[in-house]
């Protein structure tokens, strides 16, 4: 049974900062409530109060509720009107779909006299001024009628209770089982069956109705579930408050076990390193990915594309000698890399535009490869002494060849001394001719 609470109350006053006291509209509808209980203490303020589809069979506890000029308590189970003498500003009283037999229960609301909408029916029409005065002509004879109709009311309302009383204890009941310990077996007689005491024996078109319901009950239970389900809103029944209830009832069971089949068994814990040290791979946000090498760095870089518009602090980097773990929303990314790295110089990065991940990772063994730019080879020599004194010297020099003069070379004309201190010319091209003696 669904009770109305406190918390309940006041988590439906959102709209007045939750205060109950002050309140003066509220909205119960549709919480399966089966008693109204504690409104008129709390929300004595109380104008407008929603109580459609439930499961109310009675109206009650509402007298203190002077300020109240709206009731809805349509699609319940309603079969009588009472208790309402005390709302003293009711206007409207809204009754739809309810099971209200005694219409001669109407007239207690004499006494509420801004009442001014009443809705028992479906047809919703206001009642016009022709119709007020035929029903006042023929109102004896409208009483008396009313009045056979209620008689055959209460009668058909009993004996459906008694049914749904019965049917209902039958189910609570169950197939009934004897107890070895209370029954004292006899031999068998004549016939194979076994008898017991006089006070225990069944009789036997008993027994026949108890094994053909037995056999029944099997039968039921080897349909599948929904071919019980068709079964049960297929089976003809009688419109009444029990009958809904036990809609109600099976909608709630079948809701129950939904959410017992939905709750699923805690998955075990995922190995994530073996018992024996091996680091297992696992990839549980199936996020593509790319490992490389950078050996000019000498850093391993994993690029992990998580999801571009998920915040970074839904993430969480964990970086180790041998794998690099990243937990992504509660799931794990594991993998394990190719050599050995330095977690206390390792980075982390997130790209602004792809959202990308950027794990740099330095090696641990290895050095950085300073690369600088090589210098531009002007001429290649034979000589490989002369090529090494070039590198050696970093000196690059231009080679001129001799051939190519076209005019006289100044350079080599120079003075040049000789052993005895005296200087001597060179003239290039210049030839000796032999009739003339030498220079003494």
């Amino acid at each position: 049974m669904v009770l109305i609470t406190e918390d309940m109350v006041r988590r439906r006053a959102e709209h007045n900062n939750c205060e109950i006291l002050s309140l003066e509209e509220v909205s119960l509808h549709q919480q399966d409530i089966e008693k109204i209980e504690h409104i008129d203490k709390w929300c004595m303020d109380l104008k407008i109060l929603y109580l459609q589809n439930n499961l109310i069979p009675r109206i009650e506890n509402v007298y203190r509720l002077k300020k109240l000029e709206y009731l809805n308590l349509a699609l319940n189970n309603v079969e009588l009107i009472e208790n309402l003498e005390g709302c003293e500003s009711l206007q409207k009283l809204d009754l739809t779909v309810n099971f209200v037999g005694r219409l001669s229960s109407v007239k207690s609301l004499k006494n509420n006299l801004h009442l001014r909408e009443l809705f028992l029916y479906l047809d919703g029409k206001e009642i016009g001024r022709s119709e007020r005065i035929r029903a006042r002509q023929g109102l004896d004879e409208v009483r008396r009628r009313i009045w056979h109709q209620e008689q055959d009311y209460l009668q058909k309302r009993a004996s459906e209770k008694e049914e749904a009383q019965r049917e209902g204890g039958e189910v609570q009941r169950g197939p009934k089982r004897e107890s070895r310990s209370s029954v004292k077996v006899k031999n068998p007689g004549f016939d194979g069956r076994w008898y017991t005491d006089i006070n225990n024996t069944i009789p036997v078109h008993e027994e026949n109705k108890e094994i053909q319901g037995r056999e029944e009950k099997e039968k039921t239970s080897c349909l599948s579930s929904e071919d019980q389900e068709r079964e049960f809103w297929e089976k003809p029944c009688a419109y009444t408050p029990e009958s809904r209830l036990e809609a109600h009832r099976h909608l709630d069971e079948k809701k129950k076990a939904k959410e017992r089949k939905a709750v699923k068994t805690p998955k075990a814990p995922r190995t994530l390193i073996t018992p024996d040290g091996r680091v297992m791979n696992i990839n549980e946000p199936k996020l593509d990915f790319n490992l490389t090498e950078d050996g000019d760095n000498n850093t391993i870089v994993l690029d992990l594309e998580v999801y571009r518009h998920m915040d970074t602090s839904l993430m969480d980097v964990d970086v180790q000698p041998t794998y690099a773990r990243v937990t992504v929303k509660g799931k794990i990314f594991q993998l394990v890399l190719p050599a050995e790295v330095r977690p206390d110089s390792s980075t982390a990065k997130r790209s602004q535009i792809t959202g990308h991940l950027v794990l740099t990772m330095p090696k641990a063994q290895g050095e950085i490869k300073m690369t600088t730019p090589h210098p531009p080879k002007v001429s290649q020599s034979s000589n490989a002494p002369e090529e090494k004194t070039r590198k050696g010297n970093n000196r690059q020099r231009l080679e001129v060849d001799p051939s190519k003069h076209s005019g006289v070379d100044l350079a080599n004309i120079v003075p040049r001394e000789n052993r005895a201190g005296e200087q001597t010319i060179f003239y290039d091209n210049f030839v000796d001719d032999p009739d003339v003696p030498p220079l003494m």
